[in-house]
């Protein structure tokens, strides 16, 4: 940036040169159309070394994120998918369920249809099924045709 500085430099020894008199109208004009682009030149020298003050800034954030990001989703050893083997499928036992909507099976958890009318959400349709028991079910298909004749 210093040569913002070397041109105002350069225009205020024009001005010099010719002889150019603060006390005529032309001269003022001048003389202070210069100290202006002076200090402009002060401005955009400060403005561009608070930038590569934020540039580094930023780098430096960047360097400490990923470094946070490498401890938080690092996979240990030990801690490898090596720790899926030792799930067992006795745990948790899903009942399959039809979407009425679009049709897919969709699994749910069995400890879900204990619960009076469950609502999820069909992952193919996206769509909101309420799950009943068989009972409920039976009742209301029967109210559903019974109102649809």
């Amino acid at each position: 940036m210093s040569y913002l500085f070397e041109k105002v430099s350069y225009l205020r020894g024009l001005a010099d040169g010719l002889n150019i008199k603060e006390s005529s109208k032309e001269g003022k004009l001048l003389m202070s159309i210069i100290d202006t682009l002076e200090e402009f030149a002060d401005a955009i020298v400060e403005v561009s070394e608070d930038q590569e003050d934020l540039i580094e800034y930023v780098e430096a954030m960047d360097e400490d994120l990923m470094e946070v990001e490498d401890e938080l989703f690092e996979l240990d050893e030990e801690d490898d998918l090596d720790d899926y083997d030792d799930f067992e499928d006795d745990d948790i036992d899903f009942a399959e369920v039809e979407c009425p909507y679009c049709e897919e099976d969709i699994y749910v958890d069995e400890d879900l249809l204990d619960e009076d009318e469950v609502e999820v959400q069909c992952p193919q349709c996206h769509r909101p099924i309420t799950i009943m028991d068989e009972n409920e079910y039976a009742e209301y298909e029967e109210i559903h045709n019974h109102d649809e004749e």
